[in-house]
């Protein structure tokens, strides 16, 4: 097969203006909603790419823990290369693909650390081996072997035995606080609708269309 002819046509559904909520966190609490009401699979996978070295994106797959008013989510080792990115370029961009519903969300804005006990909130609700996996993984590290890395987990699990198990202080939430949020509807023959919420200054937020 031909990469060049794959191709899907876009014409499940639209997004106007007369359509879109006026706040943009408003606009997506309802296309989650709807996202969890199809049973999309992994629904809060979503791209997080950062700033690196020498300018040097860099972009993996995390998962979105929660949102609101104030921003998106999303929990990691801050010793991690995301989490040394974030700490010296703390501009961020998040990206949600829900192919079932033909739709993408791009979110730019400024990421910092959410505060400790929010952080041991979510942590103490993890179940226990991903407790003992965050202790274990020096993410992003070279490591020796996999035999290695599980020889690790395996101590770790034996000093924890019996024990309550804190959050490592190397591991901790982010949040996202956007003041740009784009959504993207597929639309038949590659007119897509792309609708802009950018904030001013003042804390508004501008709505535009973007061509597709």
């Amino acid at each position: 097969m031909n990469i060049a002819d794959i191709r899907k046509e876009y014409q499940m559904q639209s997004l106007l203006e007369s359509d879109a909520a006026q706040h943009p966190i408003a606009q997506f609490e309802k296309w989650w909603n709807q996202a969890i009401e199809s049973h999309i699979e992994e629904v809060n996978a979503m791209t997080l790419a950062t700033v690196g070295e020498q300018g040097m994106p860099s972009a993996r797959i995390v998962l979105l823990k929660g949102f609101d008013a104030e921003g998106f989510t999303f929990f990691t080792n801050y010793e991690s290369r995301k989490g040394k990115e974030l700490e010296k370029h703390p501009q961020a961009c998040l990206v949600f693909f829900w192919k079932e519903l033909e739709r993408q969300i791009r979110i730019e804005g400024i990421v910092s650390k959410i505060d400790a006990e929010a952080s041991d909130v979510y942590f103490n609700s993890r179940p226990t081996q991903s407790k003992i996996g965050a202790w274990t993984s020096p993410q992003s590290e070279e490591i020796a072997s996999r035999n290695a890395l599980e020889e690790k987990y395996q101590q770790m699990e034996a000093s924890f035995e019996n024990q309550t198990i804190q959050r490592p202080p190397f591991w901790g939430g982010f949040q996202l606080k956007p003041n740009k949020i784009e959504y993207w509807q597929g639309r038949e023959g590659r007119l897509h609708d792309r609708i802009q919420y950018k904030q001013t200054e003042d804390g508004a937020w501008n709505i535009s269309r973007l061509a597709p």
